[in-house]
């Protein structure tokens, strides 16, 4: 055994809603972003921590960069799982990686990259409380 750590991974399920889709009926290629986000806040709450709190105490994390590559449409009604899984982290960023599901038939793919700052904009450390609650 080589004592690394597994990657950070979380599902959630989040069904499609009526609203959410566009005139072909289709889940509306700007909502996976916003599912992306969604699943990430849930695999924080997952560690023990809330972004609300991080906010409260002055942590914020601004996506520097996302990517989604669509496979095939995700439709009004279907639930689906979002897993999300931290690939990488270093004191000041966190890149995640997404898969949506189906079942288990992939419908999208995507990545994105998360900076640590402060109210004013700048780069700043990722607190040691949540780097120590990442395990």
């Amino acid at each position: 055994m080589s004592g690394e750590k597994a990657p950070l991974s979380g599902t959630v399920q989040i069904r499609v809603r009526y609203a959410e889709t566009d005139q072909m009926g289709f889940l509306h290629h700007a909502n996976y972003l916003v599912f992306f986000e969604q699943a990430r806040t849930e695999l924080l709450r997952d560690q023990g921590l809330t972004y609300k709190e991080m906010e409260d105490k002055g942590f914020l994390l601004a996506l520097t960069k996302v990517e989604v590559r669509y496979r095939k449409p995700a439709r009004y009604d279907d639930l689906l799982t979002i897993r999300t899984t931290v690939t990488r982290s270093t004191l000041v960023r966190i890149e995640h990686k997404y898969e949506v599901f189906r079942n288990s038939e992939l419908l999208a793919e995507g990545s994105s990259t998360l900076a640590s700052i402060n109210r004013e904009g700048q780069v700043q450390p990722l607190p040691d409380w949540f780097l120590e609650n990442r395990s």
